[in-house]
């Protein structure tokens, strides 16, 4: 199976849970990707394109997995820092 998601990454839990407020409040995910996130992919919005079972840490993958197309997870901790995960695709 692969997936597709976009994430947001900082560093600080509680700006984590900032932008997850935001997001709830209907803020556009890629604009604060763009703004707040760390990772390279801040510059395509979060979007991490296509990926496979077992690509990506296994809490990312775990929360990810989880998730319905379109849906935001919670906060999701790693050893990279604090995500924010927007589930975008599926496909077996």
């Amino acid at each position: 199976m692969q997936m597709r998601a976009s994430h947001i990454l900082v560093k600080d839990r509680n700006l984590a849970q900032v932008i997850l407020n935001k997001l709830k409040s209907g803020a556009d995910f890629a604009s604060l990707a763009r703004e707040y996130s760390t990772c390279p992919s801040k510059s395509k919005g979060g979007d991490l394109g296509w990926f496979s079972q077992g690509q990506m840490v296994k809490p990312f993958e775990e929360a990810t997995l989880r998730l319905s197309i379109g849906a935001l997870s919670g906060v999701v901790s790693t050893q990279f820092g604090f995500h924010l995960i927007k589930k975008t695709g599926q496909k077996d």
